[in-house]
């Protein structure tokens, strides 16, 4: 029998059409589904990445940035540099220490034990201050004589910190501490970095705080810390129980340096991978971060110029306990 044109599709032909329809759109849905797995583990690692370069780049700057001494900014509407106030007189070229010596009153970032560059020209010369009793100090050893009635000189404070970056034990493998113009503002700050590595279930944190380097005391404690503090929120464990913080540590003379500091963080995705179930870890080494003002001190230590070579501050001190 002869099957008419406008009959259309048998049931079988119907039912193969379907079934290569169907087999055809499985495959396009289960690439899609890939690519959305795919798309969400790039994401979750994008996202991860950006974080701890963030961190990193920020630990890297404020490390190199260690150990730099810098008077601060002087106040608004003033001119010129910040002075010392009272006439030194020397005779017969025999060194003076001189109690009772003036610098500007504004000026109230000194500190016992620092180094200052006094005048200019011919009798500039480099004395330690000590001993601040009511806005005065104790200062010399003075080699030459600087100003007069009415005159008065320049300073500044030349070198770095010896110690711009603490010495273990007070830095430790978990704590970071350092110390400086850390801005380049002129304004120096005493900065903690914590880390505290954690695990997938119970994620670990880097914590950053800071405070003014002549501070009477710390603002914040032991961790737990502050969720504002935290830089990082996702830390996971290192592998093979590397430290957070280590150092390289030089001698020259009386002086200890730390010229080297290698960071490592193991960084954990925000979510779990989509195809694996699992978070995913990044760990990032930085291996060579040199603190760069204190290796300038270190190398004036290794030549002899150790009136270039800043004390650490009391403060800092207290604050580093």
């Amino acid at each position: 029998m002869k099957r008419k044109q406008q009959a259309g599709f048998t049931l079988l032909e119907t039912m193969v059409s379907l079934f290569v329809l169907l087999a055809i759109s499985a495959i396009v849905m289960n690439g899609m589904n890939q690519m959305m797995m795919t798309q969400g583990t790039i994401a979750n690692r994008t996202e991860m990445h950006t974080s701890v370069r963030g961190a990193t780049e920020l630990l890297e700057q404020e490390i190199g940035q260690a150990g730099r001494i810098a008077l601060p900014p002087r106040p608004a509407g003033a001119v010129g540099p910040w002075l010392m106030l009272t006439p030194i007189v020397v005779v017969a070229n025999a060194p003076v220490t001189v109690a009772g010596v003036q610098f500007s009153p504004e000026l109230t970032t000194l500190f016992a034990g620092e180094q200052l560059l006094v005048d200019t020209g011919f009798n500039q010369e480099t004395i330690t201050i000590s001993n601040p009793v009511g806005g005065t100090w104790t200062a010399g050893p003075f080699y030459n004589s600087h100003g007069g009635i009415g005159v008065t000189v320049p300073i500044s404070a030349p070198g770095a910190f010896s110690d711009g970056v603490l010495l273990p034990p007070v830095s430790t493998a978990n704590t970071l501490k350092l110390f400086g113009d850390i801005n380049g503002d002129g304004n120096m700050l005493y900065i903690e970095y914590t880390c505290v590595q954690g695990t997938a279930a119970a994620p670990g944190f880097l914590y950053r705080n800071q405070i003014a380097f002549n501070a009477a005391a710390k603002t914040w404690g032991a961790p737990p810390l502050p969720a504002s503090t935290a830089l990082l929120t996702n830390l996971g464990t290192n592998p093979g129980g590397t430290p957070c913080f280590t150092y390289q540590v030089q001698t020259s003379g009386p002086y200890t340096f730390i010229t080297d500091v290698a960071v490592t963080l193991t960084e954990l995705t925000q979510n779990a991978d989509p195809q694996t179930h699992v978070k995913q870890s990044e760990t990032k080494a930085l291996l060579n971060v040199s603190p760069r003002n204190v290796f300038d001190a270190y190398l004036l230590a290794r030549q002899g110029y150790t009136n270039r070579v800043q004390p650490m501050p009391p403060s800092v001190l207290n604050l580093s306990q």
